[in-house]
């Protein structure tokens, strides 16, 4: 997978504990996030070279502590982000790859040994592609036709948890009022500047009720500024420092970005409503010739005279007459 903005983006972002937190209790079943003590949130990333699909691939892995029926145990998280354009079909098997290559990199490094048995990961795909995913999210699920009931239990198995930013509605992410939504809802509003801008109002509001405001702002406004470049968004980055500090200068920003696009937008429809029209009188001259040729009298060129259509227009519209 090409390393992109998104993907750089997003690696700085979950390289803080706190949007690590957040993406697990905001975003993947309560369940897992009840048993997780986010204060053991340990990172351990790092890319891989892997010999099956010999590309570099941006990923994110933390460990954090659960307490499961009175024993504590280290669980990794394994974080994959995904943003490629289409989806990819093959993703079930990659990742089986990519945890398969990570359990092989805890082993040469001896973090743990094969007598001593390899920890739980909860493997997680970011996806924030603008197509929906319909991947298969267990390799299982990829064996075709279903085999026989006494080979199943010799098929692999690895699923993975799906965060499919595109599904949550602005609805759903207002209802997690963390700073993780608001940067899913700013990627959710596309290129669409009005869109933006009620997106950056609302994140810009989640960050002013932070207790930890100066960092989540610093955090926030690293990778705002990123998606704007990729955007193309014509906005004075270099004097960006600060979504709280700086937001009349943004805000104003965003606004112009707006009038121009309802300007384009009325622009468009101008030219849009002329070409209609221009049809329309095309088609009232092409009714006026085929009336004067019902009469047989007058000569192509009379004709085009009368309705300003070229001569050749005329021939074959009484061609087309004939048939």
């Amino acid at each position: 997978m090409a390393t992109n903005h998104h993907d750089t983006g997003y690696k700085e972002l979950f390289s803080h504990p706190e949007f690590v937190q957040q993406l697990i209790e905001g975003f993947a079943p309560f369940e897992i996030a009840d048993l997780m003590d986010f204060s053991t949130l340990k990172n351990h990333s790092g890319n891989y070279i892997t010999p099956l699909f010999e590309e570099k691939f941006e990923d994110v892995v933390w460990s954090v502590e659960i307490t499961w029926e009175g024993v504590p145990q280290q669980v990794y998280l394994y974080i994959l982000l995904e943003f490629q354009s289409r989806v990819d079909r093959t993703m079930p098997i990659r990742l089986m790859h990519y945890v398969a290559c990570f359990y092989d990199h805890l082993l040469k490094n001896r973090v743990t040994t094969p007598k001593g048995g390899l920890p739980p990961v909860f493997p997680i795909v970011l996806y924030n592609g603008s197509q929906r995913w319909t991947a298969e999210q267990d390799v299982y699920e990829m064996v075709q036709p279903e085999p026989p009931a006494f080979l199943r239990v010799y098929q692999p198995h690895l699923r993975y948890y799906l965060v499919d930013e595109g599904r949550y509605t602005d609805e759903e992410l207002g209802l997690r009022q963390t700073p993780l939504s608001g940067v899913f809802g700013v990627e959710n509003a596309g290129h669409s500047w009005e869109a933006l801008q009620q997106a950056v109002d609302r994140v810009v509001a989640i960050i002013q009720s932070d207790r930890n405001k100066d960092r989540t702002d610093r955090i926030i406004t690293r990778w705002l500024k990123r998606h704007l470049q990729r955007l193309g968004a014509e906005v004075h980055l270099d004097q960006l420092n600060s979504l709280v500090e700086d937001r009349d200068m943004l805000a104003e920003n965003l606004e112009n970005l707006v009038k121009k696009e309802r300007l384009e937008g009325r622009q468009e429809g101008r030219q849009e409503g002329r070409q209609e029209s221009d049809w329309r009188a095309l088609e009232e001259k092409r009714k006026t010739v085929r009336h004067l040729l019902s009469f047989g009298v007058l000569s192509n060129d009379q004709i085009a005279v009368a309705t300003g259509l070229s001569v050749d227009e005329i021939v074959k519209l009484r061609i087309e007459d004939k048939h």
